[in-house]
Parts: structure tokens; sequence; C-alpha cells
């Protein structure tokens, strides 16, 4: 069980219910946390929890919170340097890595030469990397544990099952808000951001609006489990109850169930492989009795197929399809774009690189920033 952690990105969604969390169990101490630029709630979490060093992205409000908590004696460290020293501190057994974006795969990687074990929840660090970081893990012999409920579910399912082996992976996707629109043309940025289920950040959900979502989930578990792409299925489980669920060669399938609701996995990342009383709402079966399954709209949804593209291509063009997206989904957001036309950029992108195999961790950032500048750059009629 994990004592002390450092937060990647604690005033997130994942980070400010990994807080709960350690609030609800005890027992973990917060060494170093994280922000961007929410400096009002980051200050907050710091008076609490007491870190001995933060990091603000935005060196305009690092040099704020300086000042706002100059009556403490808490380092205050900003941009990518002060990100790896968070990862990277003494002392910390485990690092929570739940920023959004690219931006997540170097401090990983380094947190892992400092042999810290990983709580993943930055799906761009397995998406873009996969192959280079399941290598460093092995060489330096720390684990990961993954915190996104789908992968957690696979993780619980496949206990107790060591040298078993898996027939099928079963990924749950809820199918987003948009599963039952015969037509997407019309959606907008707010229609987007209603995720029936989940509450989570802006650029996540409008991953699972498009299923991109699920796309990369499909690329984590692939390395994740080391399982071949054609042992992952995809289900749409409109409820959100399974989570997911392993397929073994006897026949048998066994899921984890559970609410809609991030803090059980990410409680489990944190106490495996110890199960911890909490406070946490739980399941009424009578409530959610009914469990349906639906095959995935890829001609509506083609994210999820240039996902199966990328990984299939491998190389540097998943860290193609994570950039390019990235900036899709940002310009939709900021209104620039239509909601079918994320796919289209994501597309044009992925048709014009020209694909590195044997890539080092530089590849993977010139193809992302690649994928950025090339997309940022897209005319859309």
């Amino acid at each position: 069980m994990t004592e002390n952690i450092s937060i990647l990105g604690s005033t997130g969604s994942i980070g400010t219910q990994t807080l709960d969390v350690i609030r609800d169990i005890g027992g973990i101490n917060v060494r170093a946390m994280t922000t961007n630029t929410r400096i009002d709630l980051f200050e907050k979490q710091i008076r609490e929890f007491k870190p001995e060093l933060v990091c603000v992205m935005n060196n305009e409000k690092a040099e704020e919170l300086k000042k706002r908590i100059a009556d403490t004696d808490i380092k205050v460290t900003t941009g990518m340097e002060g990100l790896t020293e968070a990862a990277t501190i003494d002392g910390a057994d485990t690092v929570v890595n739940s920023v959004v974006g690219n931006i997540g795969l170097v401090p990983t990687v380094e947190a892992i030469k400092a042999k810290k074990n990983i709580a993943l929840a930055n799906k761009e660090t397995l998406v873009t990397s996969g192959e280079l970081v399941m290598k460093l893990l092995k060489e330096n012999n720390v684990k990961m544990y993954p915190v996104d409920s789908e992968h957690s579910a696979i993780f619980q399912s496949l206990q107790g099952n060591e040298g078993n082996k898996i027939d099928k992976i079963y990924l749950t996707a809820s199918g987003g808000p948009f599963r039952t629109w015969d037509d997407v043309s019309k959606v907008t940025v707010d229609d987007a951001l209603k995720h029936p289920n989940w509450n989570m950040g802006k650029k996540i959900t409008i991953d699972s609006a498009t299923l991109m979502n699920k796309g990369l989930e499909v690329i984590e578990a692939k390395w994740l489990f080391d399982v071949d792409l054609e042992q992952i299925e995809v289900l749409v489980h409109p409820q959100s109850i399974i989570h997911s669920m392993v397929g073994y060669e006897d026949g048998a399938v066994i899921a984890q169930l559970g609410l809609p609701n991030m803090k059980v996995p990410i409680q489990y990342a944190l106490t495996y492989p110890k199960r911890v009383h909490n406070s946490f709402p739980k399941i009424n079966f009578f409530e959610h009795s009914d469990l349906t399954f639906e095959k995935p709209k890829t001609d509506k949804f083609p994210c999820l197929g240039l996902a199966y593209r990328a990984i299939k291509t491998g190389g540097t063009m998943p860290a193609v399809l994570n950039g390019a997206n990235e900036i899709a989904v940002a310009r939709f957001i900021d209104r620039e774009i239509s909601f079918t036309d994320i796919p289209k950029l994501i597309e044009t992108a992925m048709n014009a690189y020209n694909v590195k195999y044997n890539y080092t961790l530089d590849d993977v950032l010139e193809a992302d920033k690649w994928a950025r500048e090339f997309t940022k750059s897209l005319e859309v009629k």
C-alpha cells in the first residue's frame, strides 16, 4: 500500500478525487502537487495537505502563488522542470499522473527512472510511447497501476488468474451523449460536454463523445496487458456499471462492476493489493438491473477506427493521432471547427505523416510537435 505520493495535476478531476480518497481512507502523505493555472484551489489544497514541493506550470501564476504561501517553507517550482522535480521527489513511492495531454509523458518517464511506482490516469503516456514505457518499467522494476475505470476493471479482473490465458478483453464504453443520435453534424460544444454518466474534464468529455477516448484506451490496454489488438473488443454499455471484463480460454468471463465513480479505481491503485474500507456510495442492483450492450457505430464515430489504424501502423503514428486529436478537440471547444471536423483533421494529419519506427522518446516528442503544428494550420471549409 502506498504511503507517500506525488500528484501531478491535483486540481483536475482525477487529482481532486485522489485527494478525496486520501481524506476518506487516511494513511497517505502528499509529498508534492502540481497544477497548471488554478492557484485558488491549489492554495487551499496546499494548506490542507502541506506538501514539501509544488509546481505551477504557468510562470506568472507560480510567482503569484509564491507570494500567497510566503508564510510556509514549501518550495514553489514552475514549468516542465518543476513538473519533473515533483515527479521524482525523494520520499514519494508512487506518482499519480493525472495531467491531461502529452505533457505527462516526460515526467512519467523520469519518475520511472527514479524508481517510483506510477498510478496512471494520463492516457497519452502509453498511447504515444507504450513500447518505450513498458520496457522502462521492467528495467527499473517498478509497477504501473491503472487509474482509468476501464483499465482498473481489467486489472482487477486479472487478480488471482496469473498464468491463465486471456482469450479476450472486453472494453466497455458508455457510447457518449450522441449514441442514439442519427445525425451528429449539428452537435454543439455544449451538447458534447453533457456526458450522460460521468463528470470529467472538458477534453476527455469531448473524447468520450467522439469515441476517441475508447480508441486511446484500446491502445493503452494493448500495452498494459500485453495482448494482441485482435483480443480487445469494444462494447457500448450505456449504463456504465460494468467497467470492463476479461474472458479466459475456458469461456469464463470475469467483470468488475460498480457505480460510475472514479474514486474506487483511484483508491485501488493506491492501496493495491489491499481493499480498504471507504464511505463512497455502493451499488444497488435493484436500481441498476438493466445492463445492455451494443456494437460501436464506427461509421458515425470514425475516431475509434482511426485509433485502431494508428496502433496497427505502429511506430510514431499513435503520437500523431494523439497530438492531432488534442488540437482538433481544442479547436472544437474554441468553436473554430465542427464536431464532425474533429476526425477529418486527425485523418488528414495521419495521411500526411511519414511514420518513424524504432523510435526514441525524442522521436515521439517530435511527432507530437509536428502533429500539433500541422493540425493547427489546417483550414476547414
